[in-house]
């Protein structure tokens, strides 16, 4: 058994670290949007709808342990200014996060197994691509990441994908909506990715890592983060269906989404570098309330 000894973290705090909980809402965000818009549509089926929380949260922590292992290997993670990782650290060795990497995808393939018996086919592709995607974002001979593809990446899978995937499983119907409104919260993951990005951006330089503010720039790279937030907040408003801005309630919700993605937008136009840390954070949160703020406007009675 690990113990944790002067400079090292126990062994459960190591791979609890390596998971990256502050991108965790990321995963979890939009599953919760997608069961609201499902709520509306009848009852809810409370297995599945814990098993696309699972689902969603293996997804992101598999990923998240391939990304750690992937930059090591690459190199990109060898002069971060970013929060520690636990292969660059020394704290678990490439085939100790490798095959943590395995047994966290292989989970949540079962996960998947299990929603596929309720939904059919349709989880079959989401799931294979979720995982798929999960690996290629940093690993293969080509990432995503490394190609500057990441951005849309994160924009479908935790987005649309995510959002009507979750209300498909529960419905058992396609439509419109879930596709539409899951954009919010894909277009404020990719904020999270862009705060991460621009952080990061003379170390990815060096090692190669071509993202999008590499390729474009400072100003590109705040520009890209002001639009994808503020897109987020006027979103709800396009969506909503006609005729039922009719609750004083309900606006002052969607309002107070719309307000919310305006909070971080000051400090990406003044920070660059380590100081950005506190923005993914941030980021993070708005999240997580834009879509509770959302769902909640969703169901509550007119």
């Amino acid at each position: 058994m690990t113990h944790a000894t002067p400079g090292r973290p126990s062994a459960l705090r190591i791979w609890w670290l390596a998971a990256r909980p502050k991108t965790l809402g990321a995963a979890m965000a939009p599953v919760l949007l997608g069961t609201a818009l499902a709520a509306v549509e009848g009852p809810l089926h409370l297995p599945s709808v814990l098993l696309c929380f699972a689902g969603a949260l293996l997804l992101q922590i598999g990923t998240n342990y391939c990304n750690d292992l992937a930059d090591f290997l690459k190199g990109t993670d060898k002069d971060r200014i970013g929060p520690i990782r636990a292969t660059q650290a020394g704290w678990v060795t490439p085939g100790q996060m490798k095959l943590a990497t395995q047994l966290v995808f292989a989970a949540a393939a079962l996960v998947c197994a299990g929603l596929v018996a309720r939904a059919g086919w349709p989880l079959v592709v989401i799931g294979i691509t979720s995982i798929l995607a999960g690996v290629l974002y940093t690993a293969g001979p080509y990432p995503l990441a490394y190609l500057g593809l990441g951005d849309l990446f994160v924009l479908i899978f935790f987005g649309p994908v995510a959002v009507a995937g979750t209300t498909y499983v529960q419905t058992l119907t396609f439509a419109w909506t879930p596709i539409w409104l899951g954009f919010g919260p894909g277009l404020l993951s990719v904020g999270i990715l862009i705060a991460n990005n621009f952080r990061d951006l003379d170390g990815d330089r060096l090692a190669g890592k071509k993202t999008l503010a590499v390729r474009f720039g400072v100003t590109f790279t705040r520009l890209q983060y002001t639009v994808c937030l503020l897109i987020a907040g006027l979103l709800p408003w396009w969506v909503y269906p006609e005729g039922a801005m009719t609750g004083p309630l309900r606006m002052l919700l969607l309002l107070g989404a719309s307000l919310l993605v305006l909070i971080p937008i000051p400090f990406v136009w003044k920070h660059e570098g380590r100081a950005l840390n506190p923005l993914l954070a941030r980021t993070a949160r708005v999240l997580m309330g834009y879509c509770l703020l959302v769902a909640l406007a969703w169901v509550i009675p007119a």
